[in-house]
């Protein structure tokens, strides 16, 4: 008798009651309702919808209401992540009534996304972390004293908003307990905007940059950022916080991004406060493209240049009057700044204006 030879029509599966087969094609989800992320908080998200007029009748109607509604993020996303400033689509129970959930099952292409890389621990080993997407500048709030600037932080912020393609403004707080000249002289070659302001000042310049805009407002502790977001926007009601008399440090009220409309209109995203900007994933090119006087220089330079050492081709486009020396040095900080510490001492600090400056 010979042995019989088994094969898988020999078995017969009976799928469970719970099964079903799968597929690749997925719910288009055409009635989807479109929101704005104004705040997301461990796994939820909320989201601003403005409902579409009727069309139709000629008559006058009552515009329908925004309303926040609460969502979380459907399966089909994946890992896909979603920051404030997402435009999503929603389904579900998008009433916004308490107690309610929708689903995200949607997030419109980005037109921009500030990241940075979380290089501040030992643990992270450079993963991106995104900030916020579709903002269209980055306001950098840093304090002239109480704390005292901080210029490598600067200059690595910067070099995140060149990476994003996002337009910069440098606001410069407590100006009644220093002056502003130094620091405005140090980045006035890099064509920053900046505004000065003080504790109990106007505010007439800061809103006229920020009206009509979605700004994403980024600074390290205790620079008066979230005093800032409570005069623009008086409803906003931002925690704030002395700075540490002894570590000249402060501490981190605000504990997640959130949108705040603006009364004037636009939108400002308020951000925790940084102690850290990693830039493990900004490349060399992109900072150099910040900089077209000096780029098309470039292309001289021997293959592999970090543009820091010998060799470098534009000492030579300096040195024959067709660039701007202060520009290259500018330059070379910012390119310094990628493989630097995250964070400088107060010594650092004092010791890079002065050297800058003169």
């Amino acid at each position: 008798m010979s042995k019989r030879e088994y094969d898988e029509d020999d078995v017969r599966v009976r799928p469970g009651k719970g099964s079903r087969p799968r597929t690749r094609i997925r719910p288009a989800h055409e009635d989807a309702v479109k929101g704005f992320v104004v705040a997301v908080d461990r796994g939820r998200y909320t989201t601003l919808i403005e409902p579409e007029r009727p069309k139709g009748s000629a008559q006058k109607r009552k515009p329908p209401q925004r309303r926040l509604v609460v969502a979380m993020k459907a399966r089909e996303l994946g890992r896909k992540g979603i920051v404030v400033g997402d435009r999503v689509a929603l389904v579900g129970d998008v009433s916004g009534r308490p107690d309610t959930l929708a689903r995200v099952v949607r997030v419109e292409p980005r037109t921009s996304m500030l990241r940075r890389s979380a290089d501040d621990t030992e643990d992270t080993d450079g993963i991106e972390r995104p900030v916020v997407a579709n903002a269209d500048q980055l306001v950098i709030v840093t304090a002239l004293a109480d704390p005292p600037p901080r210029p490598r932080m600067i200059d690595r912020i910067l070099v995140a908003a060149f990476d994003a393609e996002i337009d910069t403004l440098l606001c410069l707080t407590k100006s009644d307990l220093a002056p502003p000249d130094e620091l405005v002289a140090l980045y006035e070659p890099l064509g920053v905007a900046h505004v000065v302001v003080h504790k109990g000042g106007s505010l007439d310049e800061l809103r006229d940059h920020l009206t009509g805009r979605i700004s994403v407002l980024v600074g390290h502790s205790g620079v008066g950022k979230s005093t800032l977001v409570n005069v623009l926007v008086p409803d906003a009601n931002r925690a704030v916080s002395q700075v540490n008399a002894v570590t000249g440090r402060g501490r981190h009220t605000s504990t997640s991004a959130v949108a705040l409309e603006l009364p004037e209109g636009g939108w400002i995203i308020d951000t925790p406060g940084v102690r850290s900007f990693g830039l493990a994933h900004v490349s060399v090119e992109t900072v150099l493209a910040a900089f077209p006087d000096l780029n098309e220089g470039a292309v001289n330079c021997p293959k592999g240049c970090t543009h820091l050492g010998d060799g470098c081709a534009l000492d030579a486009l300096v040195a024959e009057g067709k660039a701007d020396p202060t520009r290259l040095r500018s330059l070379r900080r910012l390119l310094s700044s990628r493989d630097g510490t995250p964070d400088d001492s107060p010594t650092t600090r004092r010791e890079t204006v002065s050297d800058e400056i003169s």
